[in-house]
């Protein structure tokens, strides 16, 4: 995979992938805020946008930490991924890690977290606009099921966002 232009290839190994712990709540918020502007803007509804400034993502990311796996390069947090029950809800890296190799780490990831939760079948939700998600996504066997309304959370509500459902098959459920 080729580094795109401005960026930095750090990944000398594989990353140490672990569950986030509370002090790894600002680092996250960090990569999110940063990444969710490079995806999104111009590609959600203003309402989307007006909900997301960027002290709300301190608060998700602590919320949130029960939910998500950190990779860890040369001892900084270098990505996020968070499920939530059969969805992968979020992957965010930071911008000097794109292209690295690290998302495929954290997106395997959160197939296990999905299939060792009695899931075969897990989903993402991708915005139309996000055309490099959507390749790497498709790059990973992931399908593109078609245009949906994703419900993003918001403080008063969900916001309708135009958005690609993406499915992957995991194999076969534990059994229970």
């Amino acid at each position: 995979m080729s580094t795109p232009p401005g960026y930095i290839a750090l990944m000398t190994d594989s990353p140490h992938l672990r569950p986030a712990r509370p002090e790894d709540a600002e680092s996250i918020a960090t990569i999110w805020y940063e990444g969710w502007r490079d995806a999104h803007l111009g590609n959600v509804p203003d309402e989307l946008v007006a909900v997301r400034p960027q002290e709300s993502f301190g608060t998700r990311a602590e919320e949130r930490i029960s939910d998500t796996v950190i990779a860890i390069v040369a001892d900084q947090v270098a990505g996020f991924v968070m499920t939530l029950d059969d969805e992968v809800d979020q992957v965010y890296l930071s911008r000097h890690h794109r292209g690295t190799g690290v998302a495929a780490s954290l997106l395997g990831a959160a197939e296990q977290r999905i299939h060792a939760g009695g899931h075969s079948r897990a989903w993402l939700a991708v915005v139309a606009g996000n055309t490099r998600a959507r390749a790497f996504y498709a790059r990973h066997g992931w399908v593109d099921e078609g245009l949906f309304s994703h419900r993003a959370p918001g403080p008063d509500g969900p916001v309708s966002v135009p958005a690609h459902r993406y499915v992957k098959h995991l194999g076969f459920s534990p059994k229970h």
